[in-house]
């Protein structure tokens, strides 16, 4: 696999910020915010609310990690990143729908803006590695690696 071409410094402190952002959130999934994500995840998910904590939380930090050091394989990842933020946005949707309150969203209305923070992520995630364009302009799929 080559390097894909470079994305220029503004993107690179966008896909640094992001990295940070999720390392910090993998972080409080794991210690002071257990309570609050454990809220999130959604009473129909078949799976033991704290080990769906725990589990996210670890590929979070994972993936800021990953972010952060890997720049080589940036697009990937952004692809994996976009997919992870897709994949935790049903919690988000049964916040909103169970009206639970977590994190200061204590309002239907703040739940539901926070709704649409989630494609924000997607593309910033897009974005910062380089994965749309590449995608897009280039032609690539994220898997060929040409």
């Amino acid at each position: 696999m080559t390097s894909p071409p470079h994305t220029g410094p503004l993107r690179t402190v966008a896909r640094m910020a992001l990295g940070a952002f999720l390392m910090v959130a993998g972080t409080a999934h794991l210690t002071v915010g257990r309570e609050a994500f454990a809220a999130q995840v959604p009473s129909w998910f078949p799976l033991d609310t704290d080990v769906v904590v725990v589990v996210s939380g670890v590929v979070e930090l994972l993936l800021g990690a990953a972010l952060i050091t890997l720049g080589r394989y940036r697009v990937p990842i952004g692809w994996v990143v976009a997919g992870f933020f897709v994949a935790v946005f049903p919690g988000n949707i049964a916040q909103y729908v169970e009206g639970v309150s977590a994190f200061g969203l204590e309002s239907d209305g703040a739940r539901l803006a926070r709704l649409f923070f989630q494609p924000v992520l997607v593309v910033w995630a897009l974005w910062s590695t380089g994965a749309w364009r590449d995608r897009i302009v280039l032609g690539r799929r994220p898997d060929d690696g040409r």
